[in-house]
């Protein structure tokens, strides 16, 4: 399967950069793109997933944290897992994949309607 090649952004980027850049700054990257980036769906859904997939590692970081044994348990295999989703999902935009994540791609999505 093939990958169409990538349109160019308002902002002048490949879309595929655009998406992948979305996720580079985690919740910061994803907004900038989401105020700059007005009408390329792939880079917006791209950049309201990195916002959505952020601020719910956020969440949970902040909870396990709390959490007096099992959170220091949980902290170096939860660092590696949030840096190994971080670096999936930049790897899928810049291979110009539309990869939605279970219930928050969906919810990206929505928020493009």
């Amino acid at each position: 399967m093939s990958v169409p090649p990538p349109e160019r952004t308002t902002i002048g980027l490949d879309q595929h950069l655009a998406g992948a850049l979305a996720y580079l700054f985690t919740i910061i990257s994803g907004v900038i793109l989401l105020m700059v980036e007005q009408e390329n769906r792939f880079v917006r859904f791209h950049a309201f997933q990195s916002v959505f997939t952020f601020v719910g590692v956020a969440v949970v970081a902040i909870m396990l944290g709390s959490l007096p044994v099992i959170g220091w348990l949980t902290w170096v295999p939860s660092v590696i897992a949030a840096t190994a989703l971080w670096a999936f999902l930049m790897y899928k935009a810049l291979m110009g994949e539309r990869y939605k994540l279970p219930f928050i791609g969906d919810w990206a999505e929505q928020q493009l309607r």
